[in-house]
């Protein structure tokens, strides 16, 4: 189980969404949670501070969910932060995509406490 005090970023466009996620979150135990209103506010702050996770949707105005996670795997500063991506894009060619593009992760929303904690857990058990 990775400590607690992880620092997580979630981005979305819907306001909805983020407080869902940070909820769900929550009831996991991860306090230490910011929001982004997009991939560009989300580059911008995870240029400025240090997040261990960073959770996305991929739909978003200004910059996608997967144009952020090409971004900072092409940022050596941000190469190593794990990314999940969480949306309702369900085909199999957008989970490839996303997987080219360099995701750790990928949830097809709604996203569940379940489901969320079993691709957290996972992600910090493969980097061990």
């Amino acid at each position: 189980m990775p400590d607690s005090t992880l620092k997580i970023l979630v981005v979305d466009d819907m306001a909805t969404m983020r407080k869902i996620i940070k909820n769900i979150l929550g009831q996991l135990g991860y306090w230490n949670v910011e929001e982004a209103g997009d991939g560009r506010q989300a580059l911008d702050r995870l240029r400025h501070q240090s997040f261990d996770l960073v959770i996305s949707d991929w739909g978003m105005p200004k910059m996608t969910g997967v144009d952020l996670v090409q971004s900072m795997r092409q940022d050596p500063g941000l190469r190593a932060t794990p990314f999940l991506m969480v949306t309702p894009e369900a085909e199999q060619a957008k989970v490839l995509e996303a997987i080219k593009a360099g995701v750790n992760g990928y949830i097809v929303s709604p996203v569940t406490i379940e489901t969320l904690k079993e691709k957290i857990n996972a992600l910090f058990e493969s980097r061990l």
